[in-house]
């Protein structure tokens, strides 16, 4: 018979993966600890623990996770995969020291769901413009964007998009895999075995591949890297962290990739973030009880830089005079937020990008 500390982790799992939660959050506290649960990129109160039960669940996650039980001194990672509900959930986990005790993060990673491309953007001409990028035989295609903008989402949704119906050979390079996908050759980032983002794109380009899916462009040795292998005929795919596209192309230059490299293989850049679509039941907020009912609650909006607007910026950087305007992903907010797809208090979080 599972323990009262097992029963309680999977009905944790199973009601993250219910309401569809990005993140499950142990919180230590003086006297108890709370568990939080990310809904939509807001974090609501789920239950609060005793001390004594919460030390046990931290302790049966980390290892469920390969993680040293003795060890709470040093932050630690670690991960699983478990069967919730007839399917395959893969989750990520990491812990922090705290004055209180440890803290723990679950990243819920639910494997046999695909985004399809019908819920992929707000606006369904932005899907139609990412689905021509990926007609590209070779050429380097950059998603940026701050962590939790759906950039992963996006990039698997294209993948399967190009394994599906144009057949292509996909290979990708990620560290780590968060999604396994049968169609797709997936290379798991190990530097303790040697399979660094350097050597690991060495390999696959000799695999014959169509499409590189590098999963983070983090260190100018990786930029180098994607922008060769777009050089020699391969359509190479991958993310940044940027505020806009045009920072994507800065980045490039301050690693230390050559312009004319630059400008012969980048075919487009796209900025993305994750909107809340407007609930046709609440008046302005959305309640946690009414986001759990609803099938859409969030899109993507993307702001894209490519073709004629795409060699101008990049002249730009050059040093040459700023002679473009294409739309922003400010311009895609109040877009939605005249539409009514949005809520129009959104418009106050972006004021800092007029």
């Amino acid at each position: 018979m599972l323990s009262s500390i097992e029963k309680l982790a999977e009905s944790l799992v199973e009601k993250a993966c219910l309401h569809r939660v990005s993140d499950i959050h142990l919180i230590p506290r003086e006297l108890d600890a709370l568990i939080q649960l990310r809904l939509d990129q807001e974090l609501f109160q789920h239950v609060v623990l005793k001390r004594e039960i919460f030390q046990r669940l931290l302790a049966h996650f980390k290892f469920l996770g390969g993680m040293d039980i003795g060890e709470k001194r040093k932050p630690q990672s670690g991960s699983l995969m478990m069967q919730v509900e007839n399917q395959r959930v893969y989750l990520r986990l990491s812990t922090l020291p705290t004055v209180f005790d440890e803290s723990l993060v679950i990243r819920v990673l639910p494997q046999d769901n695909m985004t399809s491309t019908h819920f992929l953007s707000l606006f369904p001409h932005s899907t139609r413009k990412l689905l021509a990028l990926l007609q590209h035989s070779h050429g380097l295609l950059i998603f940026t964007g701050p962590t939790g903008s759906g950039k992963t989402t996006t990039l698997y949704t294209l993948l399967q998009q190009a394994k599906t119906l144009i057949n292509r050979n996909i290979i990708t390079l990620e560290d780590p895999v968060e999604k396994q996908y049968d169609g797709v050759l997936q290379v798991q980032v190990n530097e303790r075995a040697g399979i660094t983002y350097e050597k690991g794109l060495r390999a696959i380009l000799r695999h014959d591949p169509d499409i590189i899916m590098v999963g983070e462009i983090r260190d100018d040795e990786t930029a180098k890297i994607a922008v060769r292998a777009a050089l020699t005929g391969h359509l190479v795919l991958t993310t940044m962290h940027t505020r806009d596209t045009k920072g994507a192309i800065y980045r490039l230059l301050e690693f230390g990739v050559p312009y004319q490299e630059v400008y012969q293989t980048l075919i487009g850049v796209v900025a993305q973030r994750l909107v809340q679509i407007r609930c046709p039941y609440c008046e302005e907020k959305c309640v946690p009880l009414c986001k759990i009912m609803r099938k859409q609650r969030q899109a993507g909006i993307y702001e894209f830089l490519y073709g004629k607007v795409l060699k101008e910026v990049l002249q730009e950087a050059n040093g040459k005079q700023k002679v473009y305007s294409y739309p922003k992903l400010k311009d895609m907010v109040c877009r939605g937020v005249t539409f009514g797809y949005l809520y129009p208090s959104i418009l106050e979080s972006w004021k800092a990008y007029e």
